[in-house]
């Protein structure tokens, strides 16, 4: 299918058939797609919880407060934000550009890998370390202070950081969501949710948050609500 045609067909389906099944397999590639999505740093801090299990689902569906997109869904994907791993993470990268550019002295390395290794083990810290978001406060208020003098980055606080992995994780579920309205499946996100249930039913740690639910199956003649409604494309396009 052509992108655009993807883009097109790609609807928030609240009805799905259930004489029509969805491969797991083929799913699972959507989701393999997904983590190919841009994020911040690249520091990937998301998980993909494939839901495949019926009575797993059918807890889901209580926990999405039975809207009928998760009633009838036949598979369901949560997306999970992981910002609590971003040591973790920010050690694959070290370890990663180690075998990149090889596992040098400092002052054998090129310009290139000098930057690459102090972002990882230096601005990468700095931006997500916190205690009790004490320090996002800090940073904030020594940012905003520098700002007045040049430009310079001022999502500093924990909050902003939140914020930051929660659009990466968004980033990931959009290519999901095209994906696989590039093999005929549909999909619908969800954000009517209980997430403290969901994330107790799915034993994620304290850390864990749920960027959304998507529900995934194929589509009801009825399951698209109507034809697409879009605010004038003049009203939201700004030519600078």
């Amino acid at each position: 299918m052509e992108f655009t045609e993807a883009v097109n067909r790609r609807r928030s389906v609240r009805k799905y058939d259930p004489d029509k099944a969805i491969d797991p397999e083929k799913v699972r590639q959507c989701i393999e797609l997904s983590v190919l999505a841009p994020n911040s740093s690249n520091m990937q801090l998301w998980e993909f919880y494939h839901i495949t299990s019926k009575d797993t689902l059918h807890k889901m569906s209580k926990f999405c407060f039975d809207q009928n997109a998760a009633k009838s869904a036949q598979q369901m994907l949560v997306m999970v934000v992981r910002k609590d791993l971003w040591r973790k993470r920010a050690k694959a990268h070290e370890q990663n550009l180690k075998e990149v550019f090889g596992d040098l002295p400092k002052k054998e390395q090129s310009k290139r890998a000098k930057f690459a290794f102090t972002y990882y083990k230096t601005i990468i810290p700095v931006s997500y370390a916190d205690f009790l978001g004490i320090f996002g406060y800090i940073k904030y208020g020594l940012y905003w202070i520098i700002g007045l003098f040049r430009p310079i980055y001022r999502q500093a606080r924990n909050s902003d950081m939140r914020i930051v992995a929660h659009k990466s994780a968004g980033l990931a579920a959009q290519t999901f969501m095209l994906a696989m309205a590039d093999i005929n499946y549909d999909t619908c996100p969800m954000e009517g949710i209980d997430s403290l249930r969901i994330k107790r039913l799915l034993k994620l740690p304290y850390g864990a948050e749920i960027n959304m639910v998507i529900s995934c199956g194929i589509r009801k003649p009825e399951g698209v609500y109507g034809e697409r409604f879009r605010i004038p494309f003049k009203e939201v396009y700004k030519r600078v």
